[in-house]
């Protein structure tokens, strides 16, 4: 029985349709994650189903006496209030479930106005005092936002062990796996319902897509039949054969499913040269706290470093002494000279909410160099996914995640070598997450990122440094999934005693090392804790996705290649396109041969490993 009935709505803003006779039901023990394109609608469904917002047309239809608690993406606050005024109701029955949750989301102080606290902060207050109410139902739009990793474990367990109903939106993909037991997409005024977690929903996506387009081909194949017999001739007084033609208006009139559109990136970096980034004894502190302490290492040349550590302890700021926008208290951070970075903050810059969003990405340039050549502002703004009416919109008619997507543009397109991402995923929808991640996978260049995303932790980074709030740094080899294996072991190894020294101390690199040497040495440096054992060979998370993959993406490749000779073949007097061709086919064998000696190095490794555990 539905507890909760979204029935045959519609919503417009402006020229922008945003749900079309769209319905959807909601049954008691659901718990449903919202998926879609930033600026499909996954907001404004919450708001309509919390009774913020009307549909202008439909409606939405409660249980009698459903309670619901809404956890909104940008919650208000009273003017002057503080911690225990907004959130404690001096209640014992409710009170104690608040400062419970108000301990686990790291607010201490009860007294601190919210008007002093950060963003991150005054919604962690908000999150906890939601979760503390009486409901059936439980809305919330984004609850990872702000959270750190045990954060997000302890949310994760709570709403696991919660019986009753979540509706929400979050585009972080391990914790839709986690929590959910059904998935609700959005796409283009449509709602699509999958009785799955994420990981089956991708599945059962793309079945439905296939689908669509099988029955888009047998639409077509009738049609053309229909067409051929209607251009032969027919008798048109005869019953049957009005009903014939009635049915070929039917089938000219239907239409084809459309498919999504992805971002589409393209790497513009510049050149780097042998000086990279490096820290010399950095050290930095807040009230009397030091949150960086005599931190000392050099940046490969394109590695991926992933950051992480407690909301507090200085990731953001370690970030911004790399960027310059901070000056350490000592030490220094020297760049080379060929560094251009590229920095994404946590909170977009204030936009000049009535310009156009064209003229927003031309203060970039009105046209920016790819691998595919020079193309346009415009041109630009299509591949993501801003269309050429959205174009000419002001920026104040964009969704917060699209404002977001444009952010994320213009700095992917400053043509950097370096990029710093703090929290590159806050508000960013899952398809252009993936495309982000493809993105960086292939750019030659440095990633320095800020994350609590896991799953972009362990798509992108090769190298994690843990923060612990107290100045230290430590230092993990592999994604997010390789840290907490490395850390458990760890664990279980200090608990037997090993005596093993493991901390990094104040110079983030194990003991007897200092940064800035060659990268085998460092890769020596932080193995030093396991005094010479040796080393289980076994692939990281990324390299064993890669492994998984690689044959078809060569047989691809080379696919690509025999077309590519088939249209040079068919080209031989063009001399223009076949110019084109052969720099295309140049491009491909390339990239072929990159992965065919990836893919030698990895089937080696495979081999050692199978003979290491045999």
């Amino acid at each position: 029985m539905n507890i909760l009935n979204i029935e045959h709505i519609g919503k417009v803003f402006g020229e922008k349709v945003i749900f079309e006779d769209a319905s959807f039901g909601i049954h008691q023990g659901d718990k449903i994650g919202i998926v879609g394109i930033n600026g499909t609608g996954k907001t404004t469904l919450l708001r309509l189903a919390a009774g913020v917002e009307e549909p202008d047309q439909g409606q939405v239809v409660c249980q009698n006496n459903l309670k619901l608690a809404y956890l909104p993406q940008s919650p208000e606050f009273p003017l002057e209030a503080t911690v225990e005024s907004y959130a404690l109701k001096g209640e014992a029955d409710t009170d104690w479930r608040v400062q419970s949750n108000l301990n686990q989301l790291g607010i201490e102080d009860y007294q601190g106005k919210l008007s002093q606290l950060s963003g991150g902060q005054r919604r962690r207050v908000a999150l906890a005092k939601v979760l503390a109410e009486d409901f059936d139902v439980l809305l919330m739009d984004e609850p990872t936002n702000h959270l750190d990793g045990q954060m997000i474990e302890w949310l994760e367990e709570y709403l696991k062990a919660y019986r009753g109903t979540l509706l929400m939106v979050t585009h972080d993909r391990y914790f839709l796996d986690k929590v959910c037991n059904r998935i609700l997409e959005i796409s283009r005024g449509k709602m699509y319902s999958y009785e799955s977690n994420y990981s089956r929903f991708l599945e059962l996506k793309a079945e439905r897509e296939e689908m669509e387009l099988a029955s888009e081909r047998k639409r077509q194949s009738i049609l053309r039949m229909e067409l051929e017999w209607a251009k032969r001739g027919c008798r048109a007084r005869s019953t049957k054969q009005r009903a014939r033609l009635q049915r070929l208006e039917a089938l000219k009139s239907g239409k084809a499913p459309v498919q999504e559109q992805v971002v589409e990136m393209d790497s513009v970096e510049t050149r780097m040269g042998k000086k990279t980034i490096e820290l010399h004894q950095v050290t930095k502190g807040y009230a009397g706290k030091n949150l960086v302490e005599d931190f000392s290492y050099t940046v490969l040349r394109n590695q991926r470093l992933g950051i992480i550590g407690p909301n507090g302890c200085g990731k953001s700021t370690l970030l911004k002494m790399i960027a310059g926008y901070l000056q350490p208290d000592q030490g220094r951070v020297e760049l080379g000279e060929t560094i251009k970075i590229g920095y994404l903050a946590q909170e977009e810059p204030d936009m000049d909410t009535d310009r156009r969003v064209i003229d927003y990405v031309k203060d970039i340039g009105e046209y920016v160099q790819t691998r595919e050549g020079r193309i346009s502002a415009s041109q630009l703004l299509e591949r993501f996914l801003f269309t050429p009416q959205m174009q000419y919109t002001p920026v104040s008619k964009l969704s917060g995640g699209e404002k977001r997507r444009l952010y994320l543009l213009s700095v992917l397109v400053s043509g950097a070598n370096v990029y710093l991402l703090d929290e590159p995923s806050n508000n960013v929808d899952i398809p252009t997450l993936t495309v982000l991640e493809d993105y960086l996978n292939s750019f030659s260049g440095i990633v320095i990122a800020v994350s609590h995303d896991r799953y972009f932790l362990d798509n992108v980074v090769d190298r994690i440094f843990e923060m612990d709030g107290q100045g230290h740094l430590q230092q993990y080899e592999g994604g997010y999934t390789d840290y907490l294996e490395a850390k458990k072991r760890r664990a279980a190894e200090a608990q037997e005693g090993s005596g093993r020294d493991e901390s990094f101390g104040k110079t983030g690199l194990s003991k007897g090392a200092k940064a800035g040497k060659e990268e085998g040495q460092e890769k020596k440096s932080s193995s030093d804790w396991r005094q010479n054992r040796p080393v289980k060979l076994k692939f990281t998370y990324k390299e064993q996705k890669e492994f998984e993959t690689i044959e078809e993406e060569i047989a691809r490749l080379e696919a690509v290649l025999e077309e590519l000779e088939a249209q040079m073949a068919a080209n031989a007097t063009d001399s223009g396109r076949l110019n084109e061709l052969m720099r295309e086919k140049e491009q491909a064998e390339s990239r072929l041969e990159e992965k065919m000696n990836r893919w030698v190095y990895l089937t080696e490794l495979d081999q050692k490993i199978r003979e290491q555990n045999s």
